[in-house]
């Protein structure tokens, strides 16, 4: 699928030596309406299954911002309980195919992530980002919460510093503070040095024993069996939420600047 003008577009590759490649893009920013948050995750559950994948790669497309997060323009256009958890249940399902997939998934965030975008980084087993990649959970500053990335960003970083993202909602943390909190494994000061690194694993990975990194991963991922319905509830939070007056015109406000 592919629509880098107005739509947005996920798409895959899978290179000679089993390295399969995720790619996502959108021109606000690499923002995630519903029909992406729907696309990638589907890509991601398939690219997991396929037989000649070894290892996946996450990525989004430029050199600016990984991730904005959820779109505005939907957003704003939301009108019923079940649109807002419709919308907000592509996030749980983003980060649900990303704890099933039976293969280690590498996160690359070049640049700033907001929101959404934090959890999905939060999402991957290992993720690398560059100096750049300055990280904000911005969702109550437009009246709702991050309550569908939440547990993915407080299983990596824990639950005082996720705290301190959701709270402090206006603020940019550094990829220092990142790093040192757990989201990011390594940070590099180019993409440059930031894909040699990436290149370097994956291709370590792809050697490795499949049977060993399957099981590794669901220890990583153990006491998260119940995401299948917490994620969900916590749509419904944000679908709800995201009807008010107070919501509907702080993301108003904030498009108008």
């Amino acid at each position: 699928m592919e629509n880098t003008h107005e739509k947005g577009f996920v798409l895959t590759e899978i290179t000679n030596n089993g390295i399969g490649l995720i790619t996502f893009g959108h021109p606000m920013s690499n923002s995630l309406p519903g029909h992406i948050l729907q696309t990638l995750a589907d890509t991601i559950t398939a690219l997991a299954a396929d037989e000649r994948t070894k290892i996946l790669v996450l990525q989004s497309q430029g050199s600016k911002a990984f991730c904005a997060g959820a779109s505005f323009d939907e957003l704003i256009n939301i009108q019923d309980l079940d649109t807002g958890l419709a919308f907000f249940s592509g996030f749980a399902k983003v980060i649900n195919a990303c704890r099933k997939a039976p293969k280690l998934i590498i996160g690359r965030v070049q640049g700033k992530a907001v929101g959404g975008g934090v959890g999905l980084a939060a999402a991957t087993d290992y993720c690398f980002a560059t100096t750049k990649a300055d990280i904000k959970l911005s969702e109550l500053a437009v009246g709702i919460g991050p309550f569908v990335v939440g547990p993915a960003v407080e299983r990596k970083i824990g639950l005082a510093a996720m705290s301190e993202l959701a709270i402090n909602a206006t603020e940019w943390r550094s990829a220092e503070w990142a790093k040192n909190k757990g989201l990011y494994t390594e940070i590099f000061p180019d993409e440059i040095s930031l894909d040699t690194a990436i290149q370097k694993l994956s291709e370590k990975l792809a050697q490795s024993n499949p049977e060993a990194m399957q099981e590794l991963k669901q220890i990583f991922w153990q006491g998260t069996e119940n995401w299948d319905n917490l994620l969900l509830e916590r749509a419904a939070i944000s679908g709800r939420l995201v009807l008010s007056d107070f919501t509907r015109a702080a993301i108003s406000a904030f498009k108008a600047k």
